[in-house]
Parts: structure tokens; C-alpha cells; sequence
């Protein structure tokens, strides 16, 4: 159960994490805590799944990547880290996310997201993920996002976010690549 403490802790760390050498440190110092106990309570809410990474976090539409796409599909669980580690690879996408899949309305567990500055080049990204290398077993949609969404959202755990990955903006609906006709292929 989280406590006021933790709370102030995750909204703390929702923003900007601090980029000095001793970030930790100087969280503690702007909640009063020590370096430890910091330390201590992002682990244990790790490790209890309330948080579920501390990373960096980029924000892409400033550096002009405004044609974002989030594939997503259903892997078999066993392969689930060997997969994330080889699509890492492919030097694509931004990021993959492996999540837990939420049946019947969510069944996909591994999303690579890709970044562009042009729908053409969105597309181009996704023609190039060797996607029928993958051992999709029943479902694989590409997702498109329309807007910035909001980043610093409280945790699952905390409250609902909205799903931010709508169908493809009408530039982008038009345009059939060989992902979608390999993704047609795998179903």
C-alpha cells in the first residue's frame, strides 16, 4: 500500500528525473528523506509492480518527430524477452514495451513504438521491421497516435489512463505497406 511518502515520491519522479550525477540524492534532499530511503522505496515499488521502470524519457515531438506508430503484437510468452531484445535491435523503433495483455480488448504483450518526421517516413520505418521474422501467434495491429499524449500519468495502480493510439490519422490511412500485408499474412 503506498503511503503519502511514496506518493510525493512518484509525482517527484513523473517529471524531469534530476540530471545531476546524484539524482537520488537530490530527491531525497526535496523530500527530506536520505539517498537510501529513496532508493529503497522506488525498488520495493518496483519489485510490488506499482512502478514499472525508471528511465529516460525524450520528448520527441520537440525534436520534430511528430508521426508516431506503435505495433503491436501477440508473441508467445516464453519468447517475450528474447523478442524484445532482437526488435531492440533493428534500430527502428524508439522503444518496445512489453506489457500484459488485458483480454479480451487487449491481446497483445510486445509493442515496438516508432518515431518519424513524415508519415512517408513512418511508413518506410515500418516496411522495414522484419516483422514476419516474429512468431505473431493471433494478433498484430499498427496503432497511430494523433496527438501528444499527456506522459506524466500516475501508474496503473494509482488510475486509468486512456488508450492515446487511435486508428492512423487520414494521411497515413491511405497508405498500405508490406508490414500491413505481412500482418494480413500472419492472421
Amino acid at each position: 500500500m503506498l503511503d503519502d511518502t511514496d506518493r510525493k515520491l512518484i509525482e517527484a519522479t513523473q517529471g524531469w528525473f534530476p540530471l545531476t550525477p546524484e539524482p537520488y540524492q537530490a530527491l531525497a534532499e526535496q523530500l527530506g528523506l536520505s539517498a537510501d530511503e529513496v532508493m529503497q522505496r522506488l525498488s520495493a515499488m518496483q519489485d510490488s509492480g506499482i512502478i514499472r521502470r525508471i528511465g529516460r524519457r525524450t520528448n520527441h515531438y520537440k525534436l520534430g518527430y511528430r508521426f508516431n506508430g506503435m505495433t503491436v503484437w501477440d508473441v508467445p510468452d516464453e519468447l517475450i524477452d528474447d523478442l524484445g531484445q532482437k526488435v531492440g535491435n533493428w534500430n527502428l523503433s524508439a522503444i518496445v514495451y512489453h506489457r500484459p495483455r488485458h483480454l479480451p480488448a487487449w491481446p497483445y504483450n510486445l509493442s515496438p513504438m516508432v518515431h518519424a518526421k513524415t508519415g512517408r517516413r513512418l511508413i518506410s520505418k515500418f516496411n522495414r521491421l522484419p516483422i514476419c521474422s516474429v512468431p505473431i501467434t493471433a494478433a498484430a495491429d499498427v496503432l497511430y497516435s494523433t496527438k501528444n499524449p499527456e506522459k506524466n500519468r500516475l501508474p496503473p495502480a494509482l488510475g486509468k489512463s486512456p488508450n492515446p493510439y487511435p486508428k492512423p490519422p487520414n494521411e497515413l490511412s491511405e497508405q498500405k505497406s508490406s508490414f500491413d500485408n505481412c500482418l494480413e499474412a500472419s492472421r
